[in-house]
């Protein structure tokens, strides 16, 4: 018996060590990234050939301690290389060091393979090659601690190559970790009981044609031309004969037995071509059906009553893909529930989050890592919808008086919202001290309610049972009162971790409502955010800027997604320049701008902290907007802080401010204090903070502090950020 090693990608240890039993491993045991076994070289040379999911084969043949370059070359030299390669043969050093004085690999390799043709020179045999594609016979390195062990790669190349690929997707999936996917979907178990598998982004087919080999017993091994032993001298060549005749045989009987029930679709007409080639290469071409269709249209084959969905969505790993993921994922996942009833799913998610934006109940959760990724496969059954009604249990009294309060208070603001064309406004605040949290009503542009519901810290007297019970109840309630089904409610609760309570993991849906404020339209995210991208307690700011915008150059500093900006343009103003560090907020600005019909040259978005762009910016303005953060570390920024650093940021403002120009100044930190002193030199200064603070949000007056700025001098002052950063 001789030890081995396996590798695999980390996530399928458990796996690969069920498999190796099932190939005839002994003393078998998962270790990271790999599994321990023991076996004859027959048990070797049958995991070479049927593993789908190692990606290595190892036979260590020495170990020993390796602190220096000359240690490791001294190491190497003990080993009898005349026993494992011939002088006339190719050799290949793969090497990895982790914890270890010597942290370069490929000078490990180097010396390994100098410590080897060495041997060879001093017994004065001539010097083995060096071929790094298909060698007579690869070495394995592993440092790890400053202990090395040297190990034959009996694979030779990864095993994931299974010679049937032809050509590949730009983002392709491993073989064995398609395996890995359909073993943990149960897919031998489907097909036995006559299921179908169907892939709605097949790309180039991995895993249908993994599917297919898998249930028609054909050897993942059985095309491959190349294994690292077949130059190696130890080799025993009837053994391996054996062993493929025997593999021949099972698949001549297991894929003229196979079943027509492999489905796939892609919406890029080339990925479809790609597939069904290497399907032909796989010799399973006649029992696909590949088509072009985009995922979101596939439904179930005619005369197919159940099977398994599996599928590798993109993750949006390339720059600007992200946003645009959730709503794919969530649109995926709605698909499913809808047409694939009595099928089970399987989806390869990016990471949590994503998975999270399918919407679907995973019955089992993996960890899988795709090359450095990890990422999820969330396997779940798609049952039918439950739509009986289901009777709800009684109010308790407390939410009853929460009902009561909410019924009440929409009474008393419904004429004046419909006299007044409100659409976005805050329906409750904490009214009842119990239930700690904010209710907010955004109409779309059908009438239908949205409600955001955003929870306070609960008092430290009140159990955080007690806490969650009041969240959910506000939910059920406000859900009632405004007849909005939960899919239609964005809770935002607050979680206690290090450094105090802070709100909880947000959705990832990239779903957008298009609502209406002052006969102008803005989009809307309820889920994704803190923020929904409308401050509702700004909306008479906004009108505020509108008054004042004709005929003005705008400029919105901290512009978020420039709905203010969006104002200024309805009211007449030249041009807007808005201003933000994020380029996320900026698309949606650009998209708000559009919404309204204002676009091009005229209104600029400039993705830059405020300090920079008022240092390096030589135009001047009629009206200015700020409306600053609290407080910002941004690393792609100077520290901000509103109370310290307002003045400096005000009369930076001023130098570019018009000579009858006004900056409206706002900001939501509650003890703010003006520096008036430190202004007034510049500023004719009104407070108009009770003036911009909205009807439905008496409660809370001091949301928001306001106040508008004129110019009290000309043009030609010194600008303060001219030379100065804000401090940090």
């Amino acid at each position: 018996m001789k030890p081995f090693f396996a590798t695999c990608p980390k996530g399928l240890e458990y796996l690969l060590r069920d498999e190796l039993i099932a190939l005839g491993g002994s003393e078998v045991h998962e270790a990271l990234a790999g599994v321990r076994f023991s076996g004859t070289l027959e048990t070797a040379y049958r995991a070479c050939l049927w593993s789908r999911l190692a990606s290595r084969i190892l036979l260590p043949i020495a170990e020993f301690e390796a602190a220096s370059d000359d240690a490791l070359y001294a190491g190497v030299q003990t080993i009898d290389w005349s026993q494992h390669l011939a002088p006339h043969a190719t050799l290949a050093v793969d090497a990895n060091t982790a914890q270890s004085k010597m942290a370069h690999s490929q000078f490990l390799a180097q010396r390994v393979k100098d410590a080897v043709v060495d041997q060879f020179r001093q017994r004065g045999q001539d010097r083995p090659g060096v071929d790094t594609e298909e060698p007579d016979v690869r070495i394995n390195l592993r440092l790890r601690r400053d202990r090395a062990t040297v190990s034959i790669d009996l694979a030779g190349a990864p095993l994931h190559r299974r010679g049937w690929r032809e050509q590949q997707g730009e983002a392709p999936l491993k073989e064995n970790l398609a395996a890995a996917m359909l073993l943990r979907a149960g897919w031998p178990a489907i097909y036995e009981q006559g299921g179908a598998l169907l892939d709605p982004m097949c790309g180039s087919g991995t895993l249908l044609i993994e599917g297919a080999l898998m249930v028609a017993d054909v050897a993942p091994g059985l095309r491959r031309s190349y294994y690292g032993f077949l130059g190696w001298k130890q080799h025993d060549i009837a053994l391996w004969r054996g062993l493929l005749e025997d593999a021949r045989q099972r698949a001549e009987a297991g894929l003229p037995a196979l079943r027509a029930c492999f489905f796939g679709s892609d919406a890029d007409p080339r990925m479809v071509q790609t597939a069904k080639r290497n399907a032909q290469e796989a010799g399973v071409a006649g029992f696909f059906t590949l088509d072009r269709h985009d995922a979101l249209h596939v439904a179930p084959p005619p005369g197919v009553a159940r099977g398994l969905v599996i599928t590798n969505p993109p993750y949006g790993e390339r720059l600007g893909e992200r946003e645009s993921m959730p709503k794919l994922y969530r649109m995926l996942g709605e698909m499913l529930r809808e047409r694939f009833i009595g099928w089970r799913a399987a989806i390869l998610a990016g990471d949590a989050e994503l998975g999270r934006a399918t919407t679907l109940r995973p019955e089992k959760k993996y960890a899988l890592y795709n090359g450095a990724l990890e990422t999820v496969l969330l396997v779940c059954e798609l049952h039918p919808r439950d739509d009986t009604p289901r009777e709800k249990p009684p109010l308790s009294p407390g939410a009853q008086m929460l009902k009561n309060r909410l019924e009440k208070n929409v009474h008393h603001l419904r004429r004046r919202l419909e006299r007044e064309g409100i659409r976005a406004w805050r329906a409750y605040d904490q009214d009842l001290p119990e239930y700690a949290a904010a209710v907010d009503v955004y109409a779309d542009t059908t009438g239908a309610a949205h409600l955001h519901i955003q929870e306070y810290r609960a008092p430290a007297s009140v159990p955080a049972d007690v806490a969650r019970t009041r969240v959910r109840e506000i939910a059920r309630v406000a859900g009632e009162v405004f007849d909005a089904p939960r899919v239609r409610i964005a809770l935002k609760t607050r979680e206690r971790g290090k450094g105090g309570s802070k709100y909880g993991q947000f959705d990832q849906r990239g779903e957008f409502i298009e609502v209406e404020e002052g006969g102008l339209k803005f989009l809307v995210n309820l889920y994704d955010y803190l923020d929904t991208g409308l401050f509702l307690d700004h909306r008479l700011v906004r009108a505020k800027l509108r008054e004042l915008a004709a005929g003005r150059r705008f400029l919105n500093l901290f512009a978020y997604t420039a709905t203010a900006s969006v104002y200024a343009a309805a009211g007449g103003a030249r041009d807007t320049t808005s201003v933000d560090l994020s380029g996320t907020y900026l698309e949606w600005a650009s998209r708000n701008l559009a919404l309204n019909g204002f676009s091009g040259a005229k209104h600029r978005l400039v993705q830059s902290d405020a300090g920079s762009f008022l240092r390096q910016s030589h135009d001047r303005y009629g009206l200015i907007y700020v409306d600053p953060p609290t407080f910002s570390n941004s690393k792609r920024a100077d520290d901000f802080d509103v109370q310290r650093d307002h003045v400096k940021l005000l009369l930076a403002c001023a130098e570019r401010l018009t000579a009858d120009g006004i900056i409206v100044f706002s900001n939501n930190f509650r003890r703010f204090e003006l520096d008036r002193a430190a202004l007034e030199e510049r500023f004719n200064i009104e407070n108009w903070g009770a003036g911009s603070i909205p009807f439905d949000f008496s409660r809370r007056a001091n949301i928001h502090d306001c106040w508008l700025l004129r110019s009290k001098t000309a043009e030609g002052q010194v600008n303060p950020w001219e030379n100065a950063h804000i401090k940090k």
